[in-house]
């Protein structure tokens, strides 16, 4: 039975709502009108609800009563912050991921679609990834405790499936990027990064230091495509197991030429220098978007420069307020 089926009107409760990918789905859900009528859509941060603490997440998700929950908060940060503190992420996301799960089941919510990452991925599995490769070795040792903490959503998916019959999900995005994602310099992600180094480097006349050699490859999916991918797999996608969301193969891009296209994009005019003391970290994650493109095979992604030049402009146009 679909999750359409359910005759309550429906209560969405999102997790993580102010950051990035709550802030493409409350676009695509106000903006672009994908809120169905009846509908009330809750977007909390951490602010409203304490998600390592059980008995709070129990006390807000009693309070709301939600029919659906679309699972997007997390502990997050780059590849060197993951370096450092590992035992850190994995204790926090099992925890969080522990309660959100927990909560949704004990007051009955219909349908529950958790955000994962290709970090999950065995660190030696062959390319393409697709979703039965997720338990098949260990993740990368830069980052094993987001990684594992992340995989367990999958195991407790599978869990309230068959013990309780749940029909709760996740869907597992490649590289996300978008207005109000974390621009730290040091802890934010890879684009994010670069686009806050690039917006230095043109304000002070300076090459754009780039860490790493430039070499390693990423799939990056724009922040308002993954919403729309999302509210999609809450309303349609009937499957326990995860779907892969991400673009097709052309999409793929190489950190030299993602800096390139950043460097176009904020019509930044110096130079690039590539730091080669620093860690590449995983080369490539390749991901297959055949599953995905079995249910959607006309799902149109933005164009990568459109969405990079997007995620610029709102960067210079914000600067003060972003989070950096």
């Amino acid at each position: 039975m679909s999750s359409q089926d359910n005759q309550k009107p429906w209560r969405v409760l999102v997790t993580g709502g102010s950051g990035m990918v709550g802030k493409g789905l409350q676009c695509v859900v106000k903006e672009m009108r994908g809120a169905k009528e009846g509908e009330e859509w809750l977007f909390l941060s951490s602010k409203d609800i304490n998600l390592l603490n059980l008995e709070n997440t129990r006390e807000v998700f009693e309070k709301f009563q939600p029919t659906h929950v679309i699972h997007l908060a997390a502990m997050v940060g780059g590849l060197f912050m993951n370096m450092r503190q590992n035992l850190d992420f994995l204790r926090n996301n099992l925890t969080i991921n522990d309660n959100v799960l927990l909560a949704s089941h004990e007051i009955g919510v219909t349908k529950v679609v958790s955000c994962l990452s290709t970090c999950i991925f065995p660190h030696e599995a062959p390319f393409p990834l697709d979703e039965s490769m997720i338990l098949l070795g260990p993740p990368h040792d830069s980052n094993y405790g987001y990684a594992y903490a992340k995989r367990m959503v999958a195991v407790l998916n599978r869990g309230y499936y068959e013990q309780h019959g749940r029909r709760y999900t996740a869907v597992i995005p490649t590289n996300v990027f978008g207005p109000h994602d974390n621009f730290n310099l040091a802890d934010g992600h890879v684009l994010s990064g670069l686009i806050h180094k690039t917006y230095i480097a043109k304000r002070d006349k300076t090459p754009l230091d780039v860490w790493g050699s430039g070499t390693p490859r990423r799939q990056f999916i724009y922040s308002v495509d993954l919403a729309r991918l999302i509210l999609w797999s809450l309303r349609d996608y009937d499957e326990i197991d995860p779907v892969i969301l991400c673009g097709d193969d052309e999409a793929e891009v190489s950190i030299k030429e993602a800096a390139e296209a950043v460097k176009k994009a904020m019509d930044f005019d110096g130079e690039i220098v590539f730091d080669k003391s620093k860690a590449d970290g995983v080369f490539k994650k390749t991901a297959s978007n055949a599953k995905l493109r079995k249910y959607l095979p006309d799902f149109k992604f933005t164009p990568f420069d459109q969405a990079l030049k997007e995620t610029c402009d709102w960067f210079v146009a914000n600067y003060d307020s972003a989070r950096k």
